[in-house]
């Protein structure tokens, strides 16, 4: 199987895709590790700081050497430069908060999973019409899962992912799949600042491991 679809159906089955960025090499190896103790298996590490390539780096050889099956996907992904730099450190998937052709093209060369970012329908049907079919509503709190239910029937073949609001609430991720959502994205609802903060990673884990016993009731 392609790596695209392969990493598609990875993220659609786990239901959640987990981000972050952290300045320490340590403390962000350390949530991954956490997160993939509560059932991981793909999560974006962002690219919002001048160490996140460093960072990404390190997490890659320990994914590789002491996490199977872990995938790390790249979030903020802005231009082809960008998306380059991170394809050549291994990165398993980009993620970028808006659209550009260029990062397109890229990815497209590799055979790579690419979640484009998207707010209307224009740029829903711009990325359709460009090969993809996965696509981040970004943000996720001003465009909500009705939003989703209204374009669903116009877009069957595209997966949506929202990220930006939602949290990790029962009646909220319900309401984003019962809407149509293949997966959703959560940062700071899921990894706190005042969890990365103290690092309590020990919650972290078990925020994680609550959300997708959630995700997965909802599902069956």
């Amino acid at each position: 199987m392609e790596m695209k679809p392969r990493m598609l159906d990875l993220i659609s089955e786990q239901g959640v895709l987990p981000l972050y960025y952290h300045s320490d090499k340590e403390v962000s190896i350390t949530i991954m590790k956490t997160l993939y103790g509560a059932g991981i298996r793909a999560l974006e590490y962002t690219n919002r700081g001048k160490t996140a390539l460093a960072n990404f780096i390190e997490m890659k050889k320990v994914a590789e050497s002491e996490l199977p099956g872990m995938k790390l996907g790249v979030g903020t992904i802005k231009n082809a430069a960008i998306a380059h730099q991170f394809i050549h450190e291994g990165a398993d998937f980009l993620v970028s908060p808006g659209l550009d052709e260029s990062v397109a093209e890229m990815v497209n060369m590799h055979q790579m999973l690419w979640i484009p970012g998207c707010m209307t329908p224009t740029e829903i049907m711009r990325a359709e019409n460009l090969g993809l079919y996965f696509v981040k509503l970004f943000p996720g709190n001003l465009l909500g899962p009705s939003f989703v239910a209204a374009i669903k029937d116009i877009f069957p073949d595209i997966c949506f992912m929202p990220t930006g609001g939602v949290t990790t609430e029962k009646e909220n991720i319900k309401q984003w799949f019962q809407a149509g959502v293949a997966a959703v994205g959560m940062g700071s609802q899921l990894l706190s600042k005042k969890l990365i903060e103290t690092k309590d990673f020990y919650n972290i884990g078990k925020e994680t491991e609550k959300v997708l016993a959630i995700i997965k009731a909802i599902k069956q």
